[in-house]
């Protein structure tokens, strides 16, 4: 592909998507931004919790440049995606969400695709380009190797990483579901903060992607991912057999590039905690400037160039 418009731009502050696109898949109804030439390679950009579609603003319209076919769908939970029954658990566990991509792109009529993402999206992608390896020609994930257990998380880890966690335990209970609940703006801008505490960004540009916390399984998915984790969530009999292979935490052997912010104040490892889980091609880089978290947004050029030169790997 061409290579990469690197105008400069204030992270953050480009235009919100145009109007945006809806199809069922699966389960879902799914809402997302498609942009770039319709037979280009195609790009499925996934974001995290408590964000959405607009941390790829800017990666967007960059790869739509360089002649990419990029998708940005709201994860479940978000925007204007939707289960479709009343009577579906509203489950966020890595499974489902990970499922949630393939079967979009079965909906979207894509083979193969790059997948990139950070937070929730980055396990997402972590999972596919690990079990369905011929559904990922590359991966670039912010904070590597995301996939985990239940048994895994069984061990306590040392105080300060117990901190770090603090939401988690707080969404363990019936007050945490009831004040994130009422609370969910605020808590999620005092997440952005946290994560990224040298993004500046303004009201305008949070409250651009709050507005997706508005959707009616917002905060149930919220609070089973999180609840799940520590298996305090129930499971969905059909990811069985998913989780179970995730529990063997298997390798990514995709081509793959790695990266970290340089002021990421969310929990996250050392790259080289997770470095040997990437068996194939693989480039790890740490993105400095102050850059937190939200990687995508905060540094939407760097991010751009590593799905271009892991395309060419």
């Amino acid at each position: 592909m061409s290579e990469m418009d690197t105008t400069a731009r204030k992270p953050g502050t480009h235009a919100p998507f145009g109007a945006l696109k809806q199809i069922d898949a699966g389960a879902l109804s799914v809402g997302y931004a498609e942009a770039g030439p319709p037979d280009g390679p195609a790009v499925l950009l996934l974001h995290g919790w408590p964000y959405d579609i607009h941390s790829f603003a800017e990666v967007t319209p960059l790869l739509a440049a360089a002649g990419y076919r990029v998708i940005v769908p709201f994860a479940r939970g978000y925007g204007t995606t939707r289960l479709l029954s009343d009577d579906t658990l509203r489950n966020g566990q890595q499974a489902a969400l990970a499922v949630d991509v393939t079967t979009l792109m079965d909906a979207l009529g894509i083979e193969k695709a790059i997948l990139g993402g950070y937070d929730w999206g980055g396990r997402s992608a972590d999972v596919v380009a690990a079990l369905w390896p011929d559904r990922c020609t590359g991966l670039v994930s912010v904070s590597g190797y995301l996939i985990g257990s239940q048994a895994a998380n069984e061990a306590p880890l040392p105080p300060q990483a117990e901190h770090t966690w603090w939401y988690q335990y707080y969404f363990a209970t019936e007050r945490g579901r009831v004040g994130y609940d009422r609370y969910r703006r605020e808590f999620g801008k005092l997440i952005w903060q946290l994560a990224s505490p040298k993004w500046a960004f303004d009201d305008a540009t949070f409250a651009r992607s709050a507005a997706a916390f508005d959707n009616p399984d917002h905060v149930a998915i919220v609070i089973h991912n999180y609840r799940w984790r520590l298996g305090l969530g129930a499971s969905e009999s059909q990811y069985d057999d998913v989780e179970r292979r995730l529990a063997g935490l298997p390798a990514i052997a995709v081509p793959a590039i790695t990266l970290e912010g340089d002021a990421n104040g969310a929990p996250h490892a050392d790259a080289s905690a997770y470095a040997s889980k990437f068996t194939g091609k693989y480039e790890h880089r740490v993105i400095d400037g102050g850059i937190g978290h939200n990687l995508p947004q905060e540094a939407p050029r760097a991010f751009a160039q590593a799905v271009i030169d892991v395309d060419r790997f």
